[in-house]
């Protein structure tokens, strides 16, 4: 059996499952606007405000020192994906990170633009600004998909369960299959 150690800490993964309950919960169940709708957004606000401080003075694997996906990095993993080598990181892969900070962005826009409409009395019922929200939502959903997918996928190529390991914070620390 390879050796596993622990990668992604509790502060990391709670944010990370907040976030993703949050956005499901305000996505499907929440009607917007509403009570719930609003107060959930602002706890993911709250969750992506740590988890950006946290990137700063968090463990390792948490720092975005460790994961930024430079040029450098994108095409590296990019390449190795386009000849089917393996890419086994402990960590976010480049490509990976992209996608995350990309959510972020969309969860932090979806904060801004939920706020403007409630708090800004010029915008309060400005049509562009909830059809931008609405789209942000739907962009941040199809990341979302794209996260599962990529999740799945390479938890197939790597004989590795991903998902697991943002539920238990261990991963394998070996190569080896």
């Amino acid at each position: 059996m390879t050796a596993s150690v622990r990668l992604w800490d509790p502060l990391l993964r709670l944010c990370h499952w907040s976030l993703a309950l949050v956005f499901f919960a305000d996505y499907f169940f929440n009607e917007a606007g509403d009570d719930w709708h609003q107060w959930l957004g602002y706890y993911a606000g709250a969750c992506l405000v740590l988890r950006i401080g946290w990137g700063f003075v968090g463990p390792r694997s948490a720092r975005w020192k460790d994961f930024w996906p430079t040029r450098a990095r994108l095409k590296a993993h990019a390449l190795a994906l386009w000849r089917g080598e393996r890419f086994h990181r402990l960590g976010h892969t480049p490509i990976g990170a992209l996608v995350m900070v990309l959510m972020m962005t969309g969860i932090a826009s979806l904060g801004v633009t939920g706020w403007m409409m409630l708090e800004v009395d010029a915008l309060w019922g400005a049509e562009w600004l909830e059809t931008l929200h609405s789209w942000l939502a739907d962009a941040v959903l199809a990341l979302v998909g794209v996260h599962l997918l990529a999740a799945l996928v390479e938890s197939v190529r790597l004989r590795e369960n991903l998902p697991l390991s943002m539920v238990t914070g261990r991963r394998r620390s070996s190569d080896e299959p």
